[in-house]
């Protein structure tokens, strides 16, 4: 089923690093006058982060909406406690922006509050059937999980038929793939510390901690509980395939280098405006795009095709 060609807005996920308080504050005040739609604000990884509280977040989505953003809160990806579970139930009773559901605790308390929600791409849906079954829970948005290939997302669009049309599908394009949560602490233990007395050594690795293979090659990035992909995604050059696939915004997920410029660019080619060559900051040798393709991950498919076109 094809949908109606509509322009993809812009959004930006939320940050996935422990950054204090002061950087938090000082990278939404710019973000504020960033060309991007939706901001997306809190804590998804680790429940000991609180440089902001949940006031502080909502405080913050009050102030972005003020600037003109649409503001979503996100829950944590891994709940693993009661206390956990109290902030998840206060965050889908906030009453005044949508949620993003990261776990299906949350979808249920988002249910029960009668609040529509965001299916982030934790939720791991991979099937129409269950895109219909959160629907019918208030699902208005869908964040598809990030190795999901092209062809699946229009598959999975295509199949819920007419249901499709209420239905925003919003595509990560941008920044280190989640990859996998643990119970443990890969950052604690990294240092030989328990995740009970980390001493909030995340804070150390603004952009996570590198991981390299013994050839040197940065295969992967520690961040806490969550390990995260050594290359950026980087999608800016199969933005049109995104949209075919179903795409009703692109998701930016925050660097801690020069996020302006990456926006810039992003939103410059969804208006379908030109692109700058190079990205300040972000090593092209570094991205890749190989999961949307249907290939390895890493791979880095999209700009050696336009390439080889230029070299014709």
């Amino acid at each position: 089923m094809m949908r109606e060609r509509m322009p993809m807005q812009v959004t930006l996920g939320p940050v996935p690093y422990y950054w204090p308080a002061e950087r938090l504050s000082a990278f939404y005040q710019s973000v504020a006058d960033w060309p991007v739609d939706t901001v997306y604000l809190g804590e998804t990884v680790c429940s000991k982060r609180r440089a902001f509280s949940l006031d502080d977040w909502i405080g913050l989505g009050r102030e972005l909406r003020q600037a003109g953003k649409a503001v979503v809160l996100s829950s944590l990806a891994l709940v693993e406690a009661r206390s956990e579970m109290g902030v998840v139930r206060r965050l889908c009773e906030n009453g005044e922006f949508r949620v993003e559901a990261n776990d299906m605790g949350a979808v249920q308390l988002a249910r029960e509050a009668g609040a529509a929600f965001v299916a982030g791409p934790t939720l791991n849906v991979y099937n129409p059937r269950t895109l219909a079954v959160l629907q019918s829970a208030g699902m208005r948005v869908w964040v598809p999980p990030v190795e999901m290939p092209e062809e699946m997302v229009r598959d999975n669009v295509d199949g819920l038929g007419q249901a499709a049309e209420g239905l925003e599908v919003e595509v990560q394009v941008f920044g280190p793939l989640p990859l996998a949560w643990s119970a443990r602490c890969f950052t604690a233990r990294a240092v030989d510390r328990p995740k009970d007395q980390c001493g909030f050594r995340c804070l150390e690795h603004p952009s996570g901690l590198p991981m390299a293979t013994r050839d040197g090659d940065e295969f992967l990035r520690i961040n806490g509980i969550q390990l995260q992909s050594g290359r950026w995604l980087h999608l800016l050059d199969a933005l049109d395939s995104v949209r075919d696939a179903g795409a009703t915004a692109i998701r930016l997920s925050p660097w801690g280098e020069d996020m302006a410029a990456v926006v810039h660019a992003y939103a410059a080619v969804a208006a379908g405006r030109p692109a700058p060559a190079l990205i300040p900051g972000l090593d092209p040798a570094a991205c890749c795009d190989g999961y949307w393709f249907g290939e390895a991950g890493m791979a880095r498919l999209a700009r050696q095709a336009q390439e080889q076109e230029e070299q014709v």
